[in-house]
């Protein structure tokens, strides 16, 4: 129970939380300007309103419910755009009766729809567009965790490195069209493999993709550098690993540059 508790709190991060109200805010404005499903015939203040107030509420509502659909999920599976996905359908329910009872409140007989069940499709279109918008603005790069237990076996990814760059440390993983390139102390090869899938084999070692081609081992990274605006990892041997302005972020905050 504790287990599932923490990963629940995790999935509350602050600055996530005040980026998605703040997302949420914006699209209550945006809707409100241009008056959908039928709210154009009111007044722009009983719009603006009523459009951030859904907005900002409904938000806060995903914030939970995505919250516990990440804690049900083991860490090492959390694809964000499945949470959002299963989040806007577990959010739909309670959002329904949420708009339903505001906008009959608010707008009466002007209301577009007459039955709560004929609220459930906007909402569900809605619940499901925030939640898509804000894990794009939420990418984290998939990273992997050394192993904390005595003795645990070494990485299966391990296995596949060629003979003459086994013993060697392994620095990072670039992918070269259908190939990986391998960067060690003992040098460089070639094996034919995914990026994703090495990925999920490299887990036993700490690491982070940090770019959509890249694998970057932490240990290895021994400075940083800026090019055009963008953060580059130097690594030994002169290897550069560039940075995703998409991962930037998450990597920053974690102590990688």
């Amino acid at each position: 129970m504790t287990v599932w508790m923490d990963r629940i709190a995790s999935g509350l991060d602050r600055r996530t939380v005040i980026r998605a109200l703040a997302i949420a805010f914006g699209a209550g404005v945006f809707l409100a300007v241009i008056g959908p499903f039928g709210s154009s015939a009111a007044p722009l203040s009983a719009r603006m309103a009523y459009w951030v107030f859904l907005c900002v509420g409904g938000t806060a509502l995903g914030i939970g419910a995505s919250a516990l659909v990440s804690g049900l999920l083991d860490p090492s599976d959390r694809r964000p755009f499945l949470v959002a996905a299963v989040t806007a359908l577990a959010m739909t329910p309670p959002a329904t009766v949420c708009v339903y009872a505001t906008t009959r409140w608010l707008f009466g007989w002007r209301s577009l729809y007459g039955s709560l069940l004929e609220y459930a499709g906007p909402v569900l279109l809605v619940s499901l567009a925030m939640n898509l918008i804000n894990a794009l603005a939420d990418r984290r790069p998939a990273q992997t965790h050394e192993s904390q237990a005595a003795g645990a076996p070494a990485p299966r990814f391990l296995e596949r490195v060629p003979a003459k760059l086994r013993g060697g440390d392994l620095h990072a993983v670039e992918a070269e069209d259908h190939y990986l390139r391998l960067h060690t102390s003992k040098g460089s090869d070639l094996i034919l493999m995914r990026l994703s899938d090495a990925i999920a084999e490299l887990d036993g070692l700490e690491g982070a993709q940090t770019h959509r081609s890249w694998w970057v081992a932490k240990r290895a990274v021994i400075g940083a550098r800026r090019l055009e605006g963008r953060a580059i990892l130097q690594l030994p041997g002169g290897v550069e690993a560039p940075v995703s302005r998409n991962y930037a972020r998450a990597l920053k905050a974690e102590g990688w540059f």
